[in-house]
């Protein structure tokens, strides 16, 4: 099964399968730093439930996924909460991010091949303007050894040497490798060994 089969199968169900609230970090951080009339993108978004709430808080949200299942879903949610939302059908593999475009890009457990998390570093310095946040929560290596949630594959986990990576372009807010308890739907349940990361663009 190739990679967009897998995921449209997966979110094919009337069920919200990493559920429908935000994620923790993501509610957290936004509700203490206020981000009004921002342009927010949110990648990697799945179902939608990140980008739906943070429309609920008069943001203005666009959010990609490769998965037009999830999408389809994500506007449902929208829908249900009267927000509206705009959605793009984007593979991250072959995005073209536009230049200073975004104040806030998220991207929450979105996890890739080192070959495409590369293109995605790339594109996010490309497209948030300057002073715009990069806001990602991600599990790390250390996660196989919990098996709550995520990839079984090392290579597609993250390290906290991958952000320092971004450096030169992203004055680090939050960098911390650490074990939080995660209720997601039914995939993403129990403790959790993760990265939570807040870069504020040069």
């Amino acid at each position: 099964m190739d990679h967009l089969s897998k995921w449209n199968e997966r979110y094919n169900t009337d069920e919200y399968v990493y559920g429908t609230e935000p994620n923790q970090f993501l509610l957290d951080f936004i509700t203490t730093h206020r981000l009004e009339g921002k342009h927010v993108l949110a990648i990697a978004e799945g179902e939608g439930r990140n980008a739906v709430w943070l429309a609920t808080l008069g943001l203005d949200v666009e959010m990609w996924d490769a998965s037009k299942v999830g999408l389809e879903k994500a506007k449902r949610l929208a829908a249900s909460r009267n927000v509206s939302l705009q959605t793009k059908q984007i593979d991250l593999n072959e995005a073209d991010w536009s230049q200073d475009t975004y104040d806030v890009v998220v991207c929450i457990f979105g996890h890739f091949t080192p070959h495409v998390r590369e293109k995605m570093f790339a594109g996010i310095r490309q497209t948030l303007r300057p002073g715009g946040l990069f806001l990602t929560e991600v599990y790390s290596t250390n996660q196989l050894a919990y098996g709550t949630g995520g990839p079984k594959d090392a290579s597609l986990l993250y390290t906290e040497e991958m952000f320092h990576q971004l450096d030169e372009d992203f004055a680090p807010l939050v960098l911390n490798e650490t074990v939080v308890w995660r209720e997601e739907g039914t995939l993403h349940h129990g403790e959790s060994a993760v990265i939570q990361y807040v870069g504020q663009k040069r």
